[in-house]
């Protein structure tokens, strides 16, 4: 099962929607998903079942959020080129994409789903430092792997002139 093309379904991601996530507006934000899921969980302490509705408040964000943003002016940027390096990923069979890559993907995933185990762990236990320290890996080995997506992309324009064209 591939959980990145399983997401990609679930959140509906035509091309209209790929292009507006690759504005960085979408990018950047995207980074508040992570700590209100967590704040709206922890708030169960708080309000009780009322925390259901910042739970879906939050939960409709992570799937608006890709779609709210224009289209961006440019994609010459960081955030646009990960954005791209994820298309890519989503897009390639594991044997299209170089090796070199595949150890280095596969590595920060593992980062990414450990931090997040740890995250839902410290929200079911209530323990906020391993809550904290879980959404700190996540976010941190995130970003890493939206940098190793760049890389990703503008390898893959060296052996695929179609890619290019998504740089204006």
């Amino acid at each position: 099962m591939n959980i990145e093309r399983s997401s990609a379904q679930l959140f509906q991601m035509s091309e209209d929607v790929w292009l507006r996530h690759a504005n960085p507006w979408s990018v950047w934000t995207r980074y508040s998903c992570l700590p209100l899921l967590c704040i709206a969980s922890w708030s169960r302490e708080w309000i009780g079942w009322m925390s259901l509705i910042p739970f879906v408040a939050v939960c409709f964000w992570v799937w608006i959020n890709p779609r709210i943003f224009r289209k961006p002016t440019s994609t010459n940027n960081w955030a646009s080129k990960a954005v791209f390096g994820e298309r890519i990923l989503l897009c390639h069979a594991k044997s299209g994409l170089p090796s070199h890559q595949l150890l280095a993907i596969t590595v920060l995933k593992v980062m990414i789903f450990f931090g997040f185990i740890l995250a839902v762990y410290g929200l079911i236990a209530l323990h906020l430092w391993l809550a904290v320290l879980g959404t700190v890996i996540t976010i941190l080995a995130k970003t890493w792997f939206l940098d190793r997506m760049v890389w990703l992309y503008q390898e893959m324009c060296i052996e695929h002139s179609q890619y290019r064209d998504w740089v204006y």
